[in-house]
């Protein structure tokens, strides 16, 4: 009998319960990253204060509870109450959805946190929240908690009104939250340093005068704990030399552009350097905007015209000279871009695109009247000498690759290079299923061939070691055979020609040796994906393949492991007389076993590589893949584990 589908069938969820019962819709994932966006969402409000004026520094700790807190110095959270719903302003922001200062323009000019969602949600998804809001020359304090209530678990709930403590408040105004983040919801609840610290430099670099410390309880440092202090006086110029410290620039300091118009401001600092790339890095609001959007268009029309201006103002384009294209005038630029503006329009739920189509207007013109007034300055002339020549070069090596490219894209380039006698295709036709994996070695490439399911995965063996993509121009890339056979594979084109609707492949599968060698093939593999195929990574194609180190056997006990911590556990249940195989190699599995380990999709462990710090991953790969030997070095010692030899001896060489 068919069930009646009745009003009273429709379940209304009532406060944050909607967000516990689909945490995914509003935080996009309870991993690592849904774990720290609902710090972000407290930080955030910490810096629509101090970058709207009222405060200038905030504190964040991650505490030895699991907690983490939040200080900031701004106006604080208001605590009167509110005409409709008579409770607090405090309570208000933490239990309602869609409340806050931020859907006018009043209380602030501009903000990141513009869906207001962001305290409420946190609190929600807390086992417990307590907030205090320092004015008036005292301490308002208010507290919440998870628990049960009519049988149900409900997040977020009240377990006392907002009141004034009568403790005198220990700074002049501000807000202090501390919440523990519900493991009940989350996969994990231990934070990142290195996350939180990535993204708190960050917001300093974009707001000059700003200071963040960051605290961390769970390492001590001689008498107190771990701290870093993140101010820098220079903004967005700092920030540039940060991201240019591994390259080597073609003018000391940044040009630096400011402006307003139509009540969107904005800031560009930008340098040339000798690298074969361009990075352009935008955000709006202090949100990063790694899709771009209208305020980066704006931004690149307005540097290509003012710059072919000039090249024709100098006389190096003649008359009849084309104009030169914008990739030829951003190789080797570094800019950051910050746009603060009301009533954004992001498009989609991560805030990765800017989609208002009135910003790239503005900002071009700003960019134009500042950049022309730079160029016209005589002390400038260098600066505009060294960038019009860098491009007129750049625009020879782009014809040059243009004829390697013609060549891979051709349709008959599988036989051109051979990959006939490289590649093992797949027999499916179907893109979205079909996996490549990309292996080390004839001896490993014949073990994965009889290894795999052929319905679906393709193996292709590298036979050599692929180029360095960071040192080298994109023609001497396109010409290293190695690098053309995966742009063939993968069928996808690259640099501007890239598109992802042609990838043959949604799974690219690094798979290489567990040694030092294997690292540093997927370092370079990585690298060329990074260079010029940035969206495979974007779009989540790319993984590691993770074998197993040792293979532990004894009577009634087999087991695989995969790291060397496992490998005391796995021992500890084998018992004594188990025999321990040590893996140096895939070609020493044989092929049911890299099948059963790492090949299966139904057993196997695979990585998926994300970019979750546009910036940070430039400066990253820039110092391990580029020519700074001494930074290397230096990142090497302070992050490499030196209670295992291998890493001593890398550290050692500045590998």
């Amino acid at each position: 009998m068919e069930k009646e589908y009745n009003a009273q069938d429709i379940r209304v969820l009532e406060g944050l319960d909607a967000v516990r019962l689909r945490p995914g819709m509003y935080i996009g994932t309870t991993g690592v990253k849904g774990l720290h966006h609902i710090l972000w969402e407290i930080v955030d409000n910490a810096v629509d204060e101090v970058a709207n004026g009222f405060g200038d520094a905030i504190a964040v700790t991650v505490h030895a509870d699991g907690s983490a807190s939040v200080l900031d110095n701004g106006r604080g959270i208001p605590v009167d109450i509110h005409p409709t719903l008579n409770v607090s302003g405090v309570e208000v922001v933490f239990t309602q959805l869609h409340a806050g200062g931020k859907f006018d323009n009043e209380s602030y000019k501009h903000s990141g946190g513009l869906h207001g969602v962001g305290s409420s949600v946190t609190n929600a998804l807390s086992d417990w929240l307590t907030v205090e809001v320092y004015k008036n020359g005292t301490t308002y304090r208010m507290e919440f908690e998870t628990r049960e209530v009519d049988g149900q678990i409900k997040g977020g709930v009240p377990k006392y009104r907002l009141f004034d403590t009568g403790q005198p408040s220990p700074q002049k105004s501000g807000t202090y939250v501390r919440f523990k983040p519900d493991g009940r919801i989350f996969e994990t609840v231990n934070f990142s340093l290195d996350v939180i610290s990535r993204r708190l430099k960050e917001l300093a670099f974009l707001n000059k005068g700003m200071r963040i410390i960051l605290t961390d309880e769970h390492v001590r440092m001689g008498i107190g704990f771990l701290k870093r202090e993140y101010f820098y006086e220079g903004g967005l110029i700092d920030f540039v030399k940060y991201l240019n410290e591994t390259k080597t620039a073609a003018f000391p300091e940044p040009i630096f552009i400011t402006g307003e118009r139509d009540n969107i401001s904005l800031e560009a600092a930008l340098q040339y350097t000798d690298a074969y790339t361009e990075n352009v890095f935008s955000y709006v609001n202090n949100i990063p905007t790694t899709e771009g959007g209208t305020h980066e268009t704006g931004f690149k029309i307005a540097l290509t015209k003012v710059l072919n201006d000039f090249a024709r103002r100098t006389g190096v384009l003649r008359e009849k000279d084309q104009n030169l294209l914008g990739d030829d005038f951003r190789e080797g630029l570094t800019c950051v871009l910050s746009v603060k503006m009301q009533n954004v329009q992001f498009e989609g739920q991560t805030k990765t695109k800017l989609g208002n189509p009135e910003v790239k207007e503005s900002v071009s013109a700003v960019i134009s009247s500042r950049l022309t007034e730079f160029f016209e300055a005589p002390d400038n002339k260098i600066i505009l000498d060294t960038v019009i020549k860098k491009a007129v070069l750049a625009a020879k090596v782009r014809e040059a690759a243009r004829k390697e490219k013609e060549i891979t894209r051709a349709k008959n380039s599988i036989d051109s290079f051979n990959l006939v006698g490289k590649l093992s295709a797949c027999s499916g036709k179907k893109p979205e299923r079909n996996e490549l994996f990309i292996v080390e070695g004839d001896s490993a490439g014949g073990t994965a061939k009889q290894a795999r399911n052929r319905s679906f995965q393709a193996i292709l063996p590298l036979r050599g070691k692929p180029l360095n993509a960071e040192k080298k121009r994109i023609d001497q890339v396109l010409a290293n055979e190695e690098i053309r056979t995966i742009i063939s594979a993968l069928g996808s084109g690259i640099g501007e020609d890239f598109n992802v609707d042609n990838l043959n492949y949604h799974k690219v599968i690094i798979l290489s040796d567990a040694d030092q060698d294997g690292a540093h093939i997927r370092a370079i593999l990585l690298t060329f994906f990074f260079r010029y195929m940035k969206d495979l990574i974007n779009e989540g194609h790319v993984y590691i393949g993770l074998p197993p180190l040792y293979r532990i056997t004894k009577k009634d006990f087999d087991e695989y492991v995969y790291d060397d911590a496992a490998l005391e556990e796995a021992k500890a249940r084998a018992g004594r007389g188990a025999v321990i195989q040590r893996y140096k190699g895939l070609g020493e599995m044989s092929a049911e076993q890299l099948w059963t380990t790492t090949m299966n999709p139904e057993g196997r462990t695979l990585v998926n590589v994300s970019i979750e710090d546009a910036a940070e991953a430039e400066k990253l790969v820039s110092i391990l893949m580029g020519d700074a030997i001494d930074l290397r070095k230096a990142y090497i010692i302070e992050n490499a584990n030196f209670n295992k030899e291998d890493n001593f001896k890398a550290a050692q060489a500045g590998r």
